[in-house]
Protein backbone atom coordinates (compact mmCIF):
# COMPACT_ATOMS: atom_id res chain seq x y z
CA UNK A 1 0.00 0.00 0.00
CA UNK A 2 1.74 3.15 -1.19
CA UNK A 3 0.94 6.13 1.00
CA UNK A 4 0.56 8.20 -2.17
CA UNK A 5 -2.26 5.87 -3.26
CA UNK A 6 -4.17 6.57 -0.04
CA UNK A 7 -5.85 9.52 1.63
CA UNK A 8 -5.32 10.43 5.25
CA UNK A 9 -8.57 8.83 6.38
CA UNK A 10 -7.52 5.47 4.94
CA UNK A 11 -4.22 5.67 6.81
CA UNK A 12 -6.13 6.56 9.99
CA UNK A 13 -8.30 3.46 9.48
CA UNK A 14 -5.18 1.37 8.99
CA UNK A 15 -3.78 2.60 12.31
CA UNK A 16 -6.83 1.15 14.06
CA UNK A 17 -5.58 -2.35 13.23
CA UNK A 18 -1.81 -2.09 12.65
CA UNK A 19 1.09 0.21 13.59
CA UNK A 20 3.74 -0.72 11.00
CA UNK A 21 5.01 1.53 8.22
CA UNK A 22 7.98 1.53 5.83
CA UNK A 23 10.20 4.52 5.11
CA UNK A 24 12.50 3.85 2.12
CA UNK A 25 15.64 5.99 1.95
CA UNK A 26 18.01 6.26 -0.99
CA UNK A 27 20.20 8.75 -2.79
CA UNK A 28 20.41 10.74 -5.99
CA UNK A 29 23.92 10.13 -7.30
CA UNK A 30 25.88 8.89 -10.26
CA UNK A 31 25.71 5.17 -10.93
CA UNK A 32 27.82 4.93 -14.05
CA UNK A 33 25.55 4.02 -16.96
CA UNK A 34 22.57 3.45 -14.66
CA UNK A 35 20.00 5.95 -13.41
CA UNK A 36 21.02 8.72 -11.04
CA UNK A 37 18.04 7.53 -9.00
CA UNK A 38 19.21 3.91 -8.72
CA UNK A 39 19.43 3.79 -4.91
CA UNK A 40 16.08 5.52 -4.48
CA UNK A 41 14.33 3.44 -7.13
CA UNK A 42 15.54 0.19 -5.63
CA UNK A 43 14.78 1.10 -2.01
CA UNK A 44 11.21 2.10 -2.84
CA UNK A 45 10.50 -0.80 -5.16
CA UNK A 46 11.85 -3.48 -2.81
CA UNK A 47 9.79 -1.94 0.00
CA UNK A 48 6.58 -1.87 -2.04
CA UNK A 49 6.94 -5.43 -3.31
CA UNK A 50 7.76 -6.71 0.17
CA UNK A 51 5.00 -4.84 1.97
CA UNK A 52 2.18 -5.29 -0.54
CA UNK A 53 0.99 -8.78 0.55
CA UNK A 54 1.09 -7.65 4.17
CA UNK A 55 -0.96 -4.49 3.61
CA UNK A 56 1.74 -2.37 5.28
CA UNK A 57 1.90 1.22 3.98
CA UNK A 58 5.07 2.46 2.26
CA UNK A 59 6.02 6.13 2.30
CA UNK A 60 7.55 7.73 -0.80
CA UNK A 61 11.30 7.27 -0.83
CA UNK A 62 13.53 9.95 0.65
CA UNK A 63 15.58 10.51 -2.53
CA UNK A 64 18.52 12.48 -1.11
CA UNK A 65 21.23 11.05 1.09
CA UNK A 66 24.90 11.54 1.88
CA UNK A 67 27.18 11.17 -1.14
CA UNK A 68 29.87 13.87 -0.92
CA UNK A 69 32.42 11.68 -2.71
CA UNK A 70 30.34 11.70 -5.94
CA UNK A 71 29.47 15.39 -6.18
CA UNK A 72 31.94 16.01 -9.02
CA UNK A 73 29.62 13.95 -11.25
CA UNK A 74 26.79 16.23 -12.47
CA UNK A 75 23.37 15.30 -11.12
CA UNK A 76 24.63 13.95 -7.80
CA UNK A 77 23.02 15.54 -4.75
CA UNK A 78 24.40 15.25 -1.22
CA UNK A 79 23.13 16.41 2.16
CA UNK A 80 25.42 17.25 5.05
CA UNK A 81 25.34 14.59 7.76
CA UNK A 82 23.82 17.09 10.20
CA UNK A 83 21.06 17.94 7.71
CA UNK A 84 20.30 14.33 6.89
CA UNK A 85 20.09 13.27 10.50
CA UNK A 86 17.66 16.08 11.29
CA UNK A 87 15.48 15.21 8.28
CA UNK A 88 15.22 11.60 9.42
CA UNK A 89 14.60 12.73 13.01
CA UNK A 90 11.72 14.95 11.84
CA UNK A 91 10.17 12.10 9.86
CA UNK A 92 10.39 9.70 12.81
CA UNK A 93 8.84 12.34 15.07
CA UNK A 94 5.91 12.72 12.66
CA UNK A 95 5.29 9.00 12.42
CA UNK A 96 5.51 8.45 16.17
CA UNK A 97 3.18 11.37 16.80
CA UNK A 98 0.58 9.82 14.51
CA UNK A 99 0.65 6.48 16.30
CA UNK A 100 3.06 4.34 14.29
CA UNK A 101 4.98 2.15 16.68
CA UNK A 102 6.93 -0.08 14.28
CA UNK A 103 8.89 1.78 11.61
CA UNK A 104 11.10 0.01 9.07
CA UNK A 105 13.67 2.25 7.42
CA UNK A 106 14.68 0.39 4.24
CA UNK A 107 17.96 1.80 3.00
CA UNK A 108 19.36 1.66 -0.52
CA UNK A 109 22.56 3.67 -0.13
CA UNK A 110 25.72 2.84 1.80
CA UNK A 111 26.45 6.48 2.55
CA UNK A 112 23.31 6.67 4.68
CA UNK A 113 24.66 4.20 7.25
CA UNK A 114 25.45 6.86 9.91
CA UNK A 115 21.72 7.37 10.45
CA UNK A 116 21.71 4.09 12.36
CA UNK A 117 23.35 5.97 15.23
CA UNK A 118 20.61 8.59 15.17
CA UNK A 119 17.97 5.85 15.32
CA UNK A 120 19.52 4.34 18.45
CA UNK A 121 19.55 7.77 20.05
CA UNK A 122 15.98 8.53 18.92
CA UNK A 123 14.38 5.37 20.32
CA UNK A 124 15.95 6.22 23.70
CA UNK A 125 14.67 9.80 23.86
CA UNK A 126 13.53 10.56 27.42
CA UNK A 127 9.87 10.18 28.25
CA UNK A 128 8.80 9.04 24.79
CA UNK A 129 6.42 6.20 24.02
CA UNK A 130 8.08 2.95 22.96
CA UNK A 131 8.67 2.90 19.19
CA UNK A 132 10.66 0.25 17.35
CA UNK A 133 12.72 1.39 14.38
CA UNK A 134 14.51 -1.10 12.14
CA UNK A 135 17.29 0.10 9.83
CA UNK A 136 17.74 -2.37 6.99
CA UNK A 137 20.17 -1.94 4.10
CA UNK A 138 18.45 -4.32 1.73
CA UNK A 139 21.25 -4.68 -0.85
CA UNK A 140 23.83 -6.19 1.51
CA UNK A 141 21.57 -7.92 4.02
CA UNK A 142 22.68 -11.54 4.63
CA UNK A 143 20.32 -13.50 2.38
CA UNK A 144 20.48 -10.98 -0.44
CA UNK A 145 24.28 -10.86 -0.28
CA UNK A 146 24.37 -14.66 -0.29
CA UNK A 147 22.22 -14.75 -3.43
CA UNK A 148 24.46 -12.22 -5.17
CA UNK A 149 27.62 -14.09 -4.17
CA UNK A 150 26.40 -17.13 -6.08
CA UNK A 151 27.24 -15.18 -9.23
CA UNK A 152 30.14 -12.84 -8.46
CA UNK A 153 32.06 -11.73 -5.39
CA UNK A 154 32.90 -8.37 -6.99
CA UNK A 155 29.92 -6.30 -5.88
CA UNK A 156 30.70 -2.63 -6.28
CA UNK A 157 28.95 0.66 -6.89
CA UNK A 158 27.64 1.10 -10.43
CA UNK A 159 28.29 -2.54 -11.31
CA UNK A 160 26.10 -5.50 -12.26
CA UNK A 161 24.74 -5.65 -8.72
CA UNK A 162 22.61 -2.55 -9.32
CA UNK A 163 21.83 -3.23 -12.97
CA UNK A 164 18.15 -4.14 -13.06
CA UNK A 165 15.67 -3.49 -15.86
CA UNK A 166 14.22 -0.66 -13.75
CA UNK A 167 17.55 1.11 -13.11
CA UNK A 168 18.65 1.26 -16.75
CA UNK A 169 18.33 4.48 -18.73
CA UNK A 170 16.86 4.67 -22.21
CA UNK A 171 19.55 5.35 -24.79
CA UNK A 172 22.47 4.41 -22.52
CA UNK A 173 24.46 1.47 -23.88
CA UNK A 174 26.00 -0.51 -21.04
CA UNK A 175 29.41 -2.03 -21.83
CA UNK A 176 30.21 -5.70 -21.63
CA UNK A 177 33.15 -6.91 -19.61
CA UNK A 178 34.25 -5.42 -16.33
CA UNK A 179 35.63 -2.18 -14.94
CA UNK A 180 38.86 -2.15 -12.90
CA UNK A 181 38.16 -2.48 -9.19
CA UNK A 182 38.87 0.55 -7.02
CA UNK A 183 39.59 -0.92 -3.61
CA UNK A 184 37.37 0.22 -0.77
CA UNK A 185 40.23 1.72 1.26
CA UNK A 186 41.04 4.03 -1.63
CA UNK A 187 37.40 4.83 -2.40
CA UNK A 188 36.82 5.80 1.23
CA UNK A 189 39.71 8.27 1.29
CA UNK A 190 39.51 10.33 -1.88
CA UNK A 191 37.90 13.68 -2.61
CA UNK A 192 35.05 14.05 -5.08
CA UNK A 193 37.45 15.34 -7.73
CA UNK A 194 39.86 12.48 -7.16
CA UNK A 195 36.99 10.00 -7.36
CA UNK A 196 35.94 11.28 -10.76
CA UNK A 197 39.52 11.05 -11.99
CA UNK A 198 39.80 7.47 -10.69
CA UNK A 199 36.54 6.32 -12.24
CA UNK A 200 35.84 8.05 -15.52
CA UNK A 201 32.47 6.33 -16.01
CA UNK A 202 31.46 6.10 -12.35
CA UNK A 203 31.71 2.34 -11.83
CA UNK A 204 33.89 1.29 -8.91
CA UNK A 205 34.66 -2.03 -10.51
CA UNK A 206 33.50 -5.44 -11.54
CA UNK A 207 31.22 -6.70 -14.29
CA UNK A 208 28.81 -4.15 -15.72
CA UNK A 209 25.94 -6.55 -16.19
CA UNK A 210 24.54 -10.04 -15.75
CA UNK A 211 21.49 -11.71 -17.22
CA UNK A 212 18.04 -10.62 -16.13
CA UNK A 213 17.46 -14.17 -14.91
CA UNK A 214 20.41 -13.90 -12.53
CA UNK A 215 19.30 -10.47 -11.38
CA UNK A 216 15.80 -11.72 -10.66
CA UNK A 217 17.23 -14.27 -8.23
CA UNK A 218 19.04 -11.50 -6.35
CA UNK A 219 15.95 -9.31 -6.40
CA UNK A 220 13.65 -12.05 -5.14
CA UNK A 221 16.01 -12.64 -2.23
CA UNK A 222 15.95 -8.93 -1.39
CA UNK A 223 12.16 -8.73 -1.46
CA UNK A 224 11.78 -11.87 0.65
CA UNK A 225 14.28 -10.59 3.21
CA UNK A 226 12.49 -7.24 3.59
CA UNK A 227 9.13 -9.03 3.89
CA UNK A 228 10.52 -11.31 6.58
CA UNK A 229 11.76 -8.24 8.44
CA UNK A 230 8.31 -6.65 8.34
CA UNK A 231 6.68 -9.85 9.55
CA UNK A 232 9.17 -11.15 12.12
CA UNK A 233 11.79 -8.49 12.80
CA UNK A 234 10.02 -6.84 15.73
CA UNK A 235 10.47 -7.39 19.42
CA UNK A 236 7.47 -8.93 21.13
CA UNK A 237 5.32 -6.29 22.77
Amino acid sequence: MRVFDSNWMQIADYLERDDRIVLPVGSTEQHGYLSLGTDALLAERVSVEAAEPLGVPVLPVLPFGMAPYFTAYPGTMSLRISTYIEVVRDLLDCLAGQGFRRIAVVNGHGGNAPVAGLIREWINRPGADRVQVLFHSWYNAPKTAEAASRFDDDQYHGSWLENFAWTRVAGAEIPGGAAPVIDRATANNVTAGEMRALSLDGSLGGAYQRSDEDMQIVWDAGVAEVRELLEKGWLDQ
